[in-house]
């Protein structure tokens, strides 16, 4: 009788945890999906092809925040005020082989990268905090390298946040885009000679 008992209660107990199971709620949909871009650009199709020879140089992961008629710089995204380069976790650059960004040689590993907008510079940030949702942890003590850059007014609207590298032989600018701006960081893939 106990041993009965003992299974009707595991039996129950078992139902109920099925139909709370069954309840939950896949996430939604993030309203800022993330990307992800190579330097080289081609290097996915390397990949699945069978025909990358090495590691990408760089990648980089971001979210891809999206204008929605807003005003961004100097609007939702302030001058002078840091800005995580992207939306939801801070974007994240990840190094396969040694680069040099603003004469500073940056080794292999991920980062994190930031942004200080202003009308005629933006200071980008390549720190060495990694896993941060924005830039509310952001330590000026983690910082690898700052570089300048001049944003430019462009004719075409982006309405979706956009990062990509534009590689030409050895070296890579990786492009910024949103709203009317586009900004450059230069960057130069180190090789080491054998």
């Amino acid at each position: 009788m106990i041993q009965m008992k003992k299974i009707g209660f595991f039996l129950a107990f078992a139902c109920i945890s099925m139909v709370a199971v069954g309840q939950q709620k896949p996430t939604e949909l993030d309203k800022s999906p993330m990307d992800m871009s190579y330097w080289p650009d081609n290097y996915p199709l390397l990949k699945m092809s069978g025909k990358a020879k090495d590691q990408p140089i760089a990648r980089i992961i971001y979210g891809r925040p999206v204008k929605n008629g807003r005003t961004i710089f100097g609007g939702i995204i302030k001058y002078n005020e840091l800005w995580r380069l992207g939306a939801n976790e801070a974007t994240e650059l990840e190094i396969f082989s040694p680069v040099k960004i603003a004469n500073k040689i940056i080794p292999k590993g991920r980062y994190t990268l930031f942004c200080v907008p202003s009308e005629n510079r933006w200071t980008i940030i390549v720190s060495k905090d990694n896993f941060c949702w924005g830039s509310f942890t952001y330590d000026t003590r983690k910082d690898v390298v700052r570089a300048d850059v001049k944003p430019e007014t462009t004719d075409e609207i982006i309405e979706t946040f956009t990062i990509y590298f534009n590689e030409n032989a050895g070296k890579a600018n990786l492009i910024m885009l949103w709203d009317n701006q586009r900004a450059e960081l230069p960057m130069t893939h180190v090789t080491t000679k054998k």
